[in-house]
């Protein structure tokens, strides 16, 4: 059975939380998740996903903006794909249908932040053509 890749409806948004859960080891409520997603897809975002049949396998979010630096940009955020999905060459086909999609709504440029740790993602998105710019930083209010 081939893999769906599509946009979900922001009324859907509470279904990635589970894959959300898995990829931060369940950091924040699910509660806390509903009220955050819920101010997300008011803003500037959308929510792309993977499906194998019925079966959400692989989430990511997109954030739209326009920067001095790099014109129309996507940032890709909170990259997941369920571990027995890995290692099969599925997030090269889901970015491939992410590049597509966003290049059709005008944009230029794609970036993306990813833990220092998480090697195996650092060489998937050097494959894949991306460059580190720089370092994100982070301090809560």
């Amino acid at each position: 059975m081939p893999f769906t890749f599509k946009i979900i409806d922001k009324t859907e948004i509470n279904s990635i939380i589970p894959l959300i859960q898995k990829l931060t080891n369940n950091k924040n409520s699910d509660e806390l998740l509903k009220q955050r997603f819920s101010e997300m897809v008011t803003q500037n975002y959308e929510c792309a996903v993977i499906y194998d049949g019925n079966k959400l396998i692989g989430v990511t979010g997109l954030w739209y903006c326009t920067r001095h630096y790099s014109g129309r940009s996507v940032e890709v955020d909170h990259v997941y794909i369920d571990d027995s999905y890995r290692s099969k060459g599925l997030g090269k086909q889901f970015f491939n249908w992410l590049y597509e999609y966003v290049k059709q709504k005008g944009y230029e440029t794609m970036e993306l932040n990813t833990y220092v740790q998480n090697y195996p993602s650092h060489k998937f998105y050097y494959n894949e053509g991306f460059q580190i710019l720089g370092y994100h930083f982070l301090k809560k209010l």
